[in-house]
């Protein structure tokens, strides 16, 4: 009876962690969130690094890794130590970057009514990603 429950348990885990990580966003209402990112990471052609590094393709990348950005020392750690970024890790940072990656330089604290914003946030970045 144990196994069982532990097997729904782990079942059930993974139905609902997709939802976090942004495989149900919308990208069209991503957009519309993304405006917050805007300011300092640009998408899209011809993008280029701002305050913070364009992210055009940056799912399947190692975290701290997308040329032409200096990135401090703890995002290139965490690189460092086979992270990449996927919807998980994606939607980790975004809930509250410093507590994802200690020391980064993003000085975003995260989305406010997190789940549904990260999950569309998620959704548009990937209209700009091969992956």
């Amino acid at each position: 009876m144990k196994n069982i429950l532990a097997a729904f348990a782990a079942i059930s885990l993974l139905a609902v962690s997709p939802a976090i990580a942004g495989s149900d966003g919308d990208a069209v209402k991503g957009k519309k969130d993304y405006k917050k990112c805007a300011a300092c990471h640009a998408v899209g052609e011809g993008a280029k690094a701002k305050v913070g590094p364009q992210l055009n393709n940056i799912f399947g990348k190692t975290i701290g890794t997308q040329e032409g950005y200096k990135y401090s020392k703890a995002m290139i750690a965490k690189g460092e130590e086979g992270a990449v970024w996927d919807d998980e890790t994606m939607a980790a940072f975004l809930k509250r970057p410093k507590d994802y990656i200690k020391k980064t330089k993003m000085s975003f604290v995260g989305f406010k009514k997190r789940e549904k914003r990260i999950a569309n946030v998620i959704a548009y970045l990937k209209t700009f990603s091969d992956e």
